[in-house]
């Protein structure tokens, strides 16, 4: 069986640089590898593995590449030419080793060999403020946690008069190689933690960090329309990164206080507005709230409890909405207590007249008789 040509294993062109055929097999590598394919897709799997790890050996060392070039097979064929032996493997495991730490979610920084750097973590702050805040939005100051330079050892994590040391275990470069079989795993450092340095005297002020935890002010511009839930980004204001890695974000979190009158839902308020059982029947003009002032609504002679009035646009722009929402008026039939005597007299009498008057001045009496009548017949 003809063996499928290296380049066109990898997926790159012969004139592909040793950059790209490495990052083309590492793409390979990682999908085909056995441990992440099981079964009968394993199998398959494993055999482009095996493809793809041949076609590195050959085309990431310079005299198999161009003796392959040249001769194709016959060039590299270990019968004829010696093939790959101990001198390509180093090239392998080290790409594999880089894989591997990828696949395993291992920080990396700088180059190949160089000491590893690592991002800052990312902080969270909770910010509370009012709903008339979030709709209109504000420019406010918190105080959050920073480091700054040790004063005494200048940043250095070392005691005046002393430095710092090349570690001894990975000879300075953050990180130590693992071999098992023919496979290399790269690992930070677990003496210098991936610094490549180490400190026989730390700073007694910093505790050997060289920095040192302080308070620092930031200005925060909240946003028009800010719901309950989201988050700001603040870039680069988390914890500082590690051997010159970047830092982490600052992520503020918006929580909004419980209004006193309004819910909000999106870009819609809503409120409850009680009314007097005589406006009920007979109407009315009331005056209810906005977060822009006050507004008036009439209400209809004859009106139930539970009746919804819309005031279009008097709710809240959202952050990404193009046109403020609505607010949504409840009506609530309040019902008279601490009564009089005479009060009570005379809402007897109306009591009386209407019953005279039948079922017109109750419209859900009648409907709600019929329905305990079926559900006591049944």
């Amino acid at each position: 069986m003809s063996k499928k040509d290296y380049y066109e294993t990898l997926g790159v062109p012969k004139n592909a640089s040793d950059e790209e055929i490495k990052k083309a097999y590492r793409k390979l590598a990682m999908k085909h590898h056995p441990d992440r394919n099981q079964g009968d897709a394993g199998t398959v799997a494993e055999e482009k593995f095996k493809e793809a790890k041949e076609a590195y050996e050959m085309l990431s060392d310079a005299q198999k590449r161009a003796a392959y070039d040249q001769h194709g097979f016959a060039g590299v064929d270990p019968n004829m030419r010696g093939g790959p032996g101990a001198e390509g493997f180093g090239g392998f495991a080290e790409a594999f080793g880089d894989i591997f730490g990828d696949m395993f979610g291992q920080s990396r920084g700088g180059g190949r060999g160089g000491r590893q750097v690592f991002r800052g973590s990312d902080l969270s702050y909770a910010m509370e403020i009012t709903l008339e805040e979030a709709a209109r939005g504000k420019e406010a100051q918190i105080r959050i946690p920073t480091w700054e330079a040790c004063d005494t050892c200048h940043g250095s994590g070392a005691k005046p008069g002393t430095q710092a040391k090349t570690c001894g275990t990975c000879a300075g470069q953050g990180t130590v190689q693992m071999r098992q079989g023919f496979f290399s795993v790269q690992q930070t450092c677990p003496t210098c933690r991936g610094t490549g340095k180490v400190i026989p005297e730390p700073c007694t002020v910093c505790s050997g960090q060289g920095k040192l935890k302080k308070q620092k002010t930031l200005e925060v511009k909240i946003p028009a329309g800010i719901d309950d839930g989201m988050r700001i980004r603040s870039v680069g204001n988390g914890e500082p990164g590690s051997n010159g890695g970047p830092s982490g974000d600052l992520y503020i979190e918006i929580r909004t206080k419980k209004h006193d009158i309004f819910e909000r839902d999106g870009g819609d308020l809503h409120c409850s507005v009680p009314v007097s059982f005589i406006t009920a029947a007979l109407g009315g003009e009331i005056e209810v709230p906005t977060l822009a002032g006050k507004a008036a609504i009439d209400i209809p002679e004859g009106t139930q409890a539970g009746k919804q009035f819309r005031l279009r646009g008097k709710g809240i722009k959202g952050v990404r909405d193009s046109s403020p929402g609505d607010l949504y008026c409840h009506i609530t039939v309040e019902t008279p207590v601490k009564l009089t005597e005479h009060q009570r007299k005379l809402l007897r009498e109306l009591e009386e007249s209407f019953k005279k008057g039948g079922g017109k001045h109750s419209p859900s009496g009648d409907s709600w008789t019929d329905k305990l009548k079926k559900f006591f017949n049944a």
